[in-house]
């Protein structure tokens, strides 16, 4: 993950949506309530750098307490919900396909990821559903030869294999890797690394380890077949998102344009920093509300959308501090102390196509 700071400031404004895709406005459902968590580049690590998790750990720990919380008031105040879940937007272990003499890192992470992100809440340290995807350094597709002897990419199909079979999703790519599911009216959309179909022949990146392996065909389908015309919040998430280079404006344009005909009121991804932007291709007036979750070691998003109103608020370690060593371990400092920044709150509104 690049480390970009970026100051935002607390925003709360009113939000026209892209269209619903059938002329009409979109209705809030009556009993919509879909509060969960958002956070991204866990880092996983092992051996000499494996202190890094017992960051990740204060940080879960905190997610499994935040129905005990209150929203800030800025926000109005009041008892946050509990979850339906957490995503977890790629990164999640350090490195994708390392071994070293008998050190096989990408296995020890994986396995310290499984011991603390489990999967279904009750096997792991975390006390609620995860849903992962993968990103740049979670290691190559299934098809590459590796070193290690564990894919992250073959145990994520896995994991969402066992998630079709519990119910929890709504439509599953034919590769196994992305993947949809529905809270109340709200559709999520999981989208891999980034949501193109091939990685665009201006990108530089290594095209064995970055290939969205087809996430926006996907997504149109996904999109026709389960949300169609009826104007219901459409929530996007990728690892990479529109502050990097990492994939090209060309596929940013065609994500925009294929999601264009349905309400997309939410983009959520990690990768480049922590904060809040409105982002739209060059010359369309409707942006779309993005968050940038930052890294699992130094907070969640805890977000909401009940009704017509969408709220969220970044719950974060107050004036903690992180130094990488030559040695790549890390020193940390931090009192204990959590707080909230990057405060959100906005109307749902659907337009017209």
């Amino acid at each position: 993950m690049k480390s970009i700071s970026r100051l935002l400031v607390l925003g709360l404004c009113w939000f026209a949506g892209t269209a619903c895709g059938c002329g009409q406005e979109a209705k809030p459902l009556q009993g919509r309530n879909v509060t969960f968590v958002s956070t991204s580049d866990s880092h996983y690590k092992a051996f000499e750098s494996a202190a890094w998790n017992e960051y990740n750990r204060e940080t879960i720990e905190e997610i499994n307490r935040i129905a005990a919380r209150q929203w800030p008031e800025k926000l109005g105040g009041g008892a946050i919900d509990t979850p339906r879940g957490v995503v977890l937007l790629g990164d999640c272990i350090d490195d994708g396909d390392k071994v070293a003499g008998d050190k096989d890192y990408t296995a020890e992470q994986f396995k310290a990821f499984l011991a603390q992100m489990g999967l279904d809440g009750t096997d792991g340290l975390l006390k609620f559903r995860v849903y992962e995807t993968w990103g740049n350094h979670d290691g190559p597709p299934t098809t590459e030869k590796m070193r290690s002897r564990v894919s992250f990419q073959a145990e994520m199909k896995k994991r969402n294999a066992l998630r079709k079979e519990k119910g929890w999703l709504t439509n599953l790519s034919e590769n196994g890797l992305h993947y949809s599911w529905d809270w109340d009216d709200v559709h999520l959309v999981s989208l891999g690394i980034y949501p193109a179909d091939a990685q665009h022949e201006k990108i530089r990146y290594s095209p064995k380890w970055h290939n969205p392996q087809g996430a926006l065909t996907f997504l149109k389908d996904d999109l026709a077949r389960h949300v169609g015309d009826s104007g219901r919040p459409v929530v996007l998430m990728s690892h990479a998102g529109f502050d990097t280079n990492w994939w090209h404006e060309d596929d940013w344009k065609a994500l925009y344009d294929a999601a264009r005909p349905y309400n997309v009121v939410l983009c959520l991804y990690g990768h480049t920093g922590t904060g809040l932007r409105d982002w739209a291709p060059e010359g369309e007036a409707k942006k779309w509300t993005c968050i940038n979750d930052g890294n699992t070691t130094a907070g969640f998003f805890i977000i909401q959308i009940k009704g017509d109103t969408l709220r969220a608020g970044y719950r974060c370690k107050e004036n903690m501090k992180v130094t990488r060593n030559p040695d790549r371990t890390h020193t940390r400092q931090w009192e204990g102390q959590w707080g909230w920044r990057f405060l959100l709150e906005r109307k749902i509104v659907a337009g017209s196509r």
